[in-house]
């Protein structure tokens, strides 16, 4: 690898302008591609496989009306007056045409459905009354049958005793035919009074499933009272537009046709905000914040290599790297399901190790050219020594992204795959045009003060090594420092974000915030309910078997509220809207939908829960059970690689306990931050909530390849140092004081970019730059220039130890590119020392 890397770079210096119009080519290519081929991004970080998504195809099956997207429309008076009449009117006209708009179903008249609910209610009052009448009417009616059947019961007595007495006297077969006509007409009213009984009993039992129907919709009316579209004071009233499609499959268009529709006539004394569901923005993919973390990279590297053309070119590097990795994955947009962060994820990833990379081997070429080597001979040696760390430093970080996809997770796999892609494209962005670069730019690269003596060979310098009690602190304090960080961790929680933490102009987070206050948080964080009924019930035994589920729930801790809003044609699925005490990333709602899914409604199984509150549950799950895959195979493999790297056992176990150290370290930090609100105002956190729930997977993935990058970088000068021939623990400080100005400025330009995001209006974004950039700053700082030397100065020769017959069976990667020509080289690990 390191031959083919040092020809790669003399051909790169020698063919520049080839190589950068094959780059320029390239950009054009896949700019074209974009332009062509881009697809709508998707805020919406759905998983498909899990409880929520088979409660959503089930209702797309069977109940389609609810199973597409759906927001709100919130409008609310800016004097704190209630909405007067005219206004509803007005609000009443513009939602009335917005089933018009495409892709949208249905739009909930809020004021028709007040007008409903108290219709119902008045309906139920004068059906209760029309029953109580209808009871006292039966009541008399079966009073007058008992007095008729009494009075009948007494004439037969009296026409028995009257046969009886004929019959003593004789005179019977005289007046027998009298006799027999009079009990034809008893006989008569009997069996009319029957009849009447009959009818009674048949009004009464007709009565009876009248009440029935009526007090069970009663309390139906009463489990739902507390769901309301306007609110108390009529202040608010918020409208739910119901789509056809599902939230990933709803067009940009589609949702600012909405928008534009209810805010392009305004109404005098009427706001009208949207939900997020409605107005979700993507994130901007290059905003203020980031330049700013490249004006500060661009310092941190004038500052450290004095030269304004070699600053330059890492930046340039980066930059045409990130326009060629992030355009190429935006033009598979339209084939892949990608959520709106993943190409900022390519922009963090691609401007850092872009920077970096090339940073490295421009490093190693001023080192050499300040030694004397010629240029075109400096580059490739650079190319095939740096360059080759580089490749093996970017494997590490492409097999953490691409590993990303055992999650099963889609979003998480495409963020990865696209992250890894901007990764690699850094890397032969790196070894192809930074040496076509670096041969055009000639001495230059050295600064004009530099290239006065560029012939001129730096004198060794030789570093005392670290003392063990010096050794013993160092590793003792910089354990202690991460572990302290990290003890927020232990009270982490994950979850999705919430409008609440949208920027507080959004018209988002408006319509969260005054939802909440004038409905009440639950309403943010409606849930959807769904029950499999018996089969056979006709639609009055269905509506029964709903009142009895929206019993079961509506009697569960934090429910505040639960209506049934549909049932299956043929009766067997039924939904039901239910709104919990607080909002979707609370605690007693995620206990909520563990209990409703535990519940067992007759032997037909469990309830099926979807919702926001829902979505967080199915995907920290998710990740919880393919977490300790993902380690084992990152972990796995990343080690391999550094025992063949560094041809020993112990390295790799130090750098992979400290990167576990500046791992939960980055936990913690994210938990004071956004969970605890510590330093909420400095990073513009507001409202604090859970941890991002898939946040924890992506920073493993990231910060481990980036935390092996510096580790190899480190490592590989004290093994170079070693195998020259110095001790153990004096090639520690040699290897450490070679390659910390690199690593400090790689690291302060990783801070720096991944900084740049954590001002973005995104809070995906924000959260995504504060995990990383605290993260590079705990682990390059404090574990490899501080715990790594220190620990690796305490194990000495060990440190280097590996079994014979694995040495002979392991690949020699050459990391270094000890194997080039060394009577060309006038670049020694002993004599080399950092640039001022």
């Amino acid at each position: 690898m390191a031959g083919a890397l040092y020809r790669l770079g003399r051909f790169s210096a020698r063919h520049g302008w080839s190589v950068v119009v094959a780059w320029a080519l390239l950009l054009g290519i896949v700019a074209t591609g974009f332009l062509l081929g881009r697809g709508p991004l998707s805020s919406s970080f759905d998983v498909p496989g899990t409880e929520t998504a088979r409660v959503a195809a089930e209702l797309s099956e069977k109940l389609p009306d609810f199973g597409g997207a759906s927001g709100t429309v919130v409008f609310h008076s800016t004097d704190g007056e209630a909405l007067t009449a005219d206004q509803r009117a007005r609000i009443s006209d513009v939602l009335a045409t917005g089933e018009d708009l495409p892709d949208v179903v249905s739009v909930l008249n809020p004021f028709s459905v007040e007008t409903q609910r108290s219709e119902q209610e008045q309906s139920l009052g004068d059906g209760r009354a029309q029953i109580g009448d209808a009871r006292t009417q039966l009541d008399a009616a079966q009073v007058q049958l008992t007095a008729g059947r009494e009075q009948l019961e007494v004439a037969q007595q009296q026409l028995d005793a009257a046969i009886e007495a004929a019959q003593a006297d004789g005179s019977y077969a005289q007046i027998s035919a009298a006799f027999i006509a009079q009990q034809d007409e008893v006989d008569s009213r009997r069996t009319a009074l029957r009849h009447q009984q009959d009818a009674v009993d048949q009004n009464r039992t007709e009565l009876d499933k009248q009440a029935r129907s009526v007090e069970e919709g009663g309390e139906l009316l009463a489990l739902a009272r507390e769901i309301r579209t306007v609110s108390a004071d009529g202040t608010a009233a918020i409208a739910s537009v119901s789509f056809a499609v599902p939230s990933l499959e709803l067009s940009e268009q589609s949702r600012h046709a909405v928008m534009d529709h209810f805010s392009a006539d305004p109404i005098p004394g009427v706001e009208v905000e949207f939900s997020s569901e409605i107005a979700q923005t993507v994130p901007e993919i290059i905003g203020p914040g980031e330049i700013a973390g490249v004006v500060i990279a661009a310092i941190v590297l004038l500052v450290m290599l004095g030269s304004l053309v070699a600053a330059g070119l890492p930046i340039l590097n980066a930059v045409i790297g990130v326009a060629v990795g992030v355009l190429a994955s935006l033009a598979l947009s339209s084939v892949v399901d990608m959520v709106s962060v993943t190409p900022v994820l390519g922009v963090m990833l691609g401007l850092a190790v872009g920077i970096d990379y090339s940073l490295f081997i421009l490093h190693r070429h001023r080192t050499q050219l300040r030694a004397g080597m010629e240029l075109d001979e400096s580059i490739g040696i650079a190319n095939g020594t740096a360059g080759n760390a580089v490749v093996f430093a970017g494997s590490t970080v492409v097999v953490a992204l691409l590993a990303l996809n055992i999650t099963g997770i889609p979003f998480v796999g495409v963020m990865g795959t696209v992250g890894a892609g901007c990764v690699v494209v850094a890397v032969l962005v790196a070894v192809t045009l930074t040496p076509a670069l670096l041969g055009k730019i000639g001495t230059r690269v050295l600064g004009r003060r530099r290239r006065t003596d560029a012939s001129a060979a730096r004198p060794g310098v030789r570093h005392r090594r670290m003392s063990t009690t010096r050794a013993v602190v160092t590793a003792v304090v910089a354990a202690g420092v991460l572990l302290t960080v990290a003890f927020p961790a232990l009270s982490m929680r994950l979850g999705l974000p919430d409008a609440s933490s949208d920027p507080v102009d959004s018209t988002t987070y408006r319509a969260h915030a005054i939802v909440a206050d004038e409905f009440g948080a639950g309403v943010n964080g409606t849930l959807l309910v769904t029950a499999t009924l018996p089969a056979g019930l006709d639609e009055a035994d269905a509506a029964t078997a709903q009142l009895e589920v929206a019993r079961l729930v509506g009697g569960q801790d934090d429910v505040v509220a639960v209506a049934p809003i549909g049932i299956s044609d043929d009766h067997r699925l039924a939904a039901f809207q239910v709104v919990p005490r607080e909002g979707p990333d609370s605690d007693s709602t995620e206990q909520l939908v563990r209990s409703l899914r535990a519940l067992k409604i007759g032997s037909e199984g469990a309830l099926g829960v979807a919702g926001q509150a829902t979505g967080n549950i199915d995907i920290s799950e998710k990740l919880a059970s393919v977490l300790p895959i993902y380690l084992v195979v990152v972990a796995g493999l990343s080690l391999l690689i550094m025992i063949a790297v560094f041809r020993s056992f112990l390295v790799p176990l130090i750098a992979t306990a400290g990167f576990l150290l500046s791992l939960f370290a980055t936990f913690g930090v994210l938990v004071a931050v956004f969970q605890w609100g510590w330093l909420g105002t400095v990073f513009g956190v507001h409202s604090s909530g859970p941890v991002l729930s898939f946040l924890p997977i992506i920073l493993i993935g990231i910060l481990f390849g980036l935390a092996m990058d510096y580790q190899l970088f480190l490592a590989s000068g004290m093994r170079e140092a070693f195998v020259h021939g110095a001790p153990a623990r004096d090639a520690v400080m040699q290897g450490f004081h070679a390659a910390r100005t690199v690593v400090i400025a790689a690291g302060l330009i990783m801070v720096a970019v991944f900084g740049g995001f954590i001002f973005s209006d995104s809070i995906v974004v924000r959260a995504l730059g504060i995990g990383l950039a605290a993260g590079v700053l705990a682990d390059a700082f404090v574990v490899r220039l501080l715990l790594v030397p220190a620990l690796m100065s305490l194990v000495g020769r060990a440190a280097w130890w590996l079994p014979r017959w694995l040495d002979r069976i392991l690949p020699d990667l050459d990391v270094e590119g000890a194997k080039l020509d060394t009577t060309t080289r006038t670049f020694d690990a002993t004599t080399r020392t950092s640039p001022s």
